[in-house]
């Protein structure tokens, strides 16, 4: 199996060398950033090869038994140099991110201090980390690492989600955003928003379908306010804002504003909404 520490060694290397200086060693100089990035680099290609080896071993079944070990560790070799080969796309990314938070947030005083303190970036960096391996069809390894910032952050992102440039999901905790989940660019999502699936259609067995689109896109420029859940494979259209606590399940035109209606009173005259 593969090894869950292991792993988050491995992530918090790759979080070095995507943002060289904040993390790991705080002394690097720049003309000596190349020999330490790759020199970390060297050593995440050792030990993610031998990850992915792993996982592809965990997912094992009768179906493709007649692969031989040297064959996947050959495979993880390959797979592990794909992987490297798109981290100065999530740098890139990940630094529209950076953006997002300290203009997005009044209360930010600097770039660094997005990348330090805001668990947007930290949960945001393990997805994107993520998503780049499910795409690559890595067994259980994306799944472990997006675990990982939702343990820490209370963000759960799941791998497949498709998430665009300069996202900030502000404060966090409680966030959720399911697999087949996708997020144009600008958009800001805060604390509590749910972007579910309304339903899981079943086969002939009566157990659900897999891999079917089943959760929200959301359009550029799209604020969702607190405790908002959208449900379905439903459209949120183009700078449109979605207040607090909404319950949604059908598609948004642009530039729409969605809140909740006023309370009604109650029968004992208290305000109460029924």
């Amino acid at each position: 199996m593969p090894s869950v520490d292991a792993i988050s060694d491995i992530v918090e290397m790759l979080r070095t060398v995507i943002f060289p200086g904040y993390f790991g060693n705080s002394e690097i100089r720049l003309e000596t950033m190349p020999y330490h990035i790759g020199a970390t680099l060297d050593r995440v290609f050792l030990l993610f090869s031998e990850q992915i080896k792993r996982g592809y071993c965990f997912s094992c079944t009768e179906k493709n038994q007649h692969i031989t070990c040297e064959e996947c560790e050959m495979k993880a070799k390959e797979t592990t140099l794909r992987f490297l080969e798109k981290l100065p796309e999530i740098r890139r990314l990940l630094t529209t991110d950076v953006v997002a938070a300290y203009e997005g947030d009044p209360a930010a005083k600097s770039y660094g201090e997005t990348i330090f303190c805001y668990p947007s970036i930290y949960a945001l960096t393990n997805h994107r980390i993520a998503h780049e391996l499910y795409k690559l069809d890595v067994p259980i390894i994306p799944r472990i690492i997006s675990e990982m910032a939702h343990s820490r952050t209370g963000i759960d992102i799941h791998p497949g989600a498709q998430i665009g440039e300069r996202c900030f999901i502000d404060h966090g905790t409680g966030v959720v955003i399911g697999e087949t989940s996708i997020i144009h660019n600008n958009v800001r999502i805060y604390q509590g928003v749910t972007l579910g699936a309304k339903s899981f259609p079943l086969d002939e067995n009566g157990n659900p379908i897999k891999g079917i689109p089943r959760h929200p896109i959301v359009e550029d420029d799209v604020i969702i306010y607190s405790g908002a859940t959208i449900l379905g494979r439903i459209t949120i259209g183009k700078g449109s804002e979605i207040g607090g606590n909404v319950w949604l399940t059908h598609d948004v035109p642009p530039g729409t504003r969605v809140i909740q209606e006023k309370p009604v009173e109650s029968f004992f005259g208290d305000g109460a909404g029924i």
